[in-house]
């Protein structure tokens, strides 16, 4: 068999970071791992190829030298799957699809021949023994989830590396928690499934020697979701490993605010080079967050903490939603002036929205206020529901939230917030890459010659370099990012 793995192109979102990839010559900033998860349990003596459109492009000949396709991608690669979709119809070739988008939207999909859902670990392997029977049905579908144990070694040697900002590896999948809006525990459930030692570390081996360093991408829902495993087992054994090997990796990840609370958790993330972390904070009113089930952020000053785990050695990236049905009339300028006081350069506002099968959708179908289906994109200035308040009031107030915390006074001014409150972890290298050298060169033209905002920038490149040398690097990071996320503000 040849098959051929295809994963959309991600649309100009606050996550793609298109454009400040280009600053150090990558594609895309991080590879599909669900698909190369994918790959790695298919028969060995199968071809395998991947054509990641985010950094190739997909030919007619790569189409046809396949014997079936296998599609995947999430909510906002909807449109570019259709796309694939109909040019394999075109070519008459088979498709098998799954992944997120699928699991929870196939119904939207014509033209595929096998739907292969949820966990692969539990619908792959029945597809595979019908297909070599020639039964094989359109639908494969499972409630339960396995262990993640069982999860495949993914196949990084199909990709091109030096293509990607950072590889991704996972260690758990599901949440404890259940927020509202969440699909995460419709996809991945709410008991938090990790892998053992030895396969997580022969992953990590496995990425070491094909030759990778640099920044590895832990996809899990909550990094934190079985905190007595990571402190008794994986971390302390992570450090001992990244100390031997002299740090080749460093690692991002997603975590819950509550990280804050344990003092041993923190320091052992950060001598593990675990050093920047998502956190969906939301919202910084109370009955809001008590309206999407969001528990672990009540009851705690949400910036304190947050500056608790900067001063601690992590970049703090959060997620802010606005439309929530309590949300008050002034909610825009509580978000304006949360964002600013946290130092949170890295700082995602969306509308609030319904994915599928989550427990807002199903209310907002209750309710008769469930629209269109969502785009996957919290960015775009779209709700798929009715809100509570009035529309224009909505969108008005959300464009001053986004032209506000990236316009170039305030978004410089939170990363000279970041500087003050962020210590360095102690395995953190002074050396200056070429890449790193010629993306400076890249963002002194851009940004601090061609930019709007190039008054800013160069009092944020003084500030950095003679007071915070050592942070020098992070600063003009930051500067690059903005000039990213000002292309998206752009697009409301």
């Amino acid at each position: 068999m040849n098959i051929l793995l295809i994963y959309p192109e991600t649309p100009l979102t606050f996550w793609s970071f298109k454009d400040a990839l280009k600053f150090v010559g990558k594609k895309s900033a991080e590879p599909p791992l669900g698909l190369l998860t994918v790959a790695g349990m298919l028969p060995k003596e199968w071809n395998k190829k991947l054509i990641d459109m985010n950094v190739s492009l997909l030919k007619d000949r790569d189409i046809l030298w396949a014997d079936y396709v296998f599609l995947s991608g999430m909510s906002v690669h909807a449109a570019g799957a259709k796309d694939i979709i109909r040019k394999c119809n075109k070519l008459g070739a088979k498709i098998v699809a799954g992944g997120p988008l699928f699991t929870t939207q196939y119904q939207d999909f014509l033209g595929v021949d096998y739907f292969v859902l949820n966990e692969a670990e539990n619908t792959l392997p029945p597809f595979l023994a019908d297909l070599e029977k020639g039964e094989a049905k359109h639908i494969y579908t499972s409630e339960e989830f396995p262990e993640i144990s069982l999860a495949a070694m993914p196949m990084w040697e199909l990709l091109d590396q030096k293509k990607y900002a950072s590889l991704s590896l996972q260690y758990s999948r599901g949440c404890p928690y259940d927020c509202e809006f969440c699909s995460i525990t419709v996809l991945n459930g709410r008991r938090p499934r990790t892998k053992e030692r030895g396969q997580f570390f022969g992953e990590l081996n496995r990425i070491y020697e094909l030759g990778y360093r640099g920044d590895i991408s832990l996809v899990d829902d909550n990094f934190i979701g079985n905190k007595r495993k990571l402190k008794d087992d994986i971390l302390p054994a992570l450090i001992e490993w990244q100390k031997e090997k002299k740090y080749p990796f460093h690692f991002i990840t997603e975590v819950s605010i509550n990280l804050a609370d344990d003092e041993e958790l923190m320091c052992l993330m950060v001598d593990a080079a675990v050093y920047s972390i998502f956190i969906g904070i939301e919202s910084p009113n109370n009955e809001s967050l008590d309206e999407c089930g969001k528990t672990q952020n009540l009851r705690r000053d949400l910036i304190l903490s947050v500056k608790k785990l900067q001063n601690r050695g992590f970049l703090v990236s959060g997620g802010f939603i606005i439309g929530f049905d309590n949300d008050p009339s002034d909610i825009f300028d509580q978000q304006i002036k949360f964002i600013a006081k946290s130092g949170i350069v890295n700082a995602m506002v969306g509308l609030l929205n319904a994915p599928s099968g989550t427990h807002l959708f199903k209310r907002m179908k209750k309710e008769n206020r469930l629209l269109e289906s969502w785009s996957g994109n919290n960015m775009d200035g779209a709700t798929n529901f009715i809100p509570k308040m009035k529309y224009h009031d909505l969108i008005k107030g959300y464009t001053k939230i986004i032209d506000t915390i990236y316009s170039p006074k305030v978004y410089y001014s939170r990363i000279k917030l970041l500087l003050e409150e962020y210590q360095i972890p102690k395995w953190k290298t002074d050396i200056i890459t070429l890449r790193e050298l010629s993306a400076f060169f890249k963002l002194i033209w851009f940004i601090g010659i061609l930019d709007k905002g190039k008054a800013y920038f160069w009092k944020t490149f003084v500030v950095s370099l003679f007071k915070y040398p050592k942070k020098f690097p992070l600063a003009m990071t930051y500067a690059v990012y903005g000039y990213h996320y000002r292309r998206v503000a752009a697009l409301l």
